[in-house]
């Protein structure tokens, strides 16, 4: 098993899922796709940001006297899991504004998703410079449990996901009208 719980290595399905969304209904130009990656480039940074003031508040950053891991009080759980569910919700809202129906919110929300999760461990290895090394563990997500899983993981997951939303609908032209 590769995560915890087992479920989250339920994961490597998502790049699957741009194949599984009806080809006649998908038609996300270039120019969506390129404006979602800014918006999902630059949300990666502030979500990097809020892990980075998390870890300094935690003694966590390196260079930082070790010391251990100071549990986080059931208020600040309860506020980072509101703060990871108001996360999704807003991807998915710009992701409303793309697409005109709900199999290319759904391409979209996978692209912005994708890149968000990739930027977000870009910024954090270049501000704080972690990851030191792919195989670093890294708590993925808090609802409804703790999700954790080597940072190769999500990185692998979100990559293959943007290359299949690329390959399925970043043509600019409906899908329908490419030649077979």
């Amino acid at each position: 098993m590769l995560a915890r719980p087992w479920l989250v290595n339920l994961l490597f399905l998502v790049p699957v899922i741009p194949f599984l969304l009806p080809r006649q209904r998908i038609c996300l130009t270039r120019k969506q796709l390129a404006t979602a990656s800014l918006f999902g480039i630059a949300f990666g940074f502030v979500e990097a940001a809020v892990v980075v003031y998390l870890r300094a508040g935690a003694g966590l950053l390196p260079g930082q006297p070790s010391r251990a891991l100071a549990p986080l009080t059931q208020s600040l759980l309860r506020i980072e899991c509101f703060r990871e569910a108001a996360t999704v919700v807003m991807l998915y809202a710009i992701c409303s504004l793309m697409g005109r129906n709900l199999y290319e919110r759904i391409a979209a929300f996978l692209w912005v998703f994708a890149f968000w999760d990739v930027f977000y461990y870009i910024w954090l290895r270049v501000t704080i410079g972690w990851p030191a090394k792919f195989v670093d563990s890294d708590i993925l997500f808090l609802i409804p449990t703790p999700w954790v899983a080597q940072v190769w993981l999500p990185l692998l997951v979100s990559v293959l996901t943007a290359l299949a939303v690329w390959l399925r609908c970043g043509t600019g032209r409906p899908v329908h009208s490419l030649p077979r």
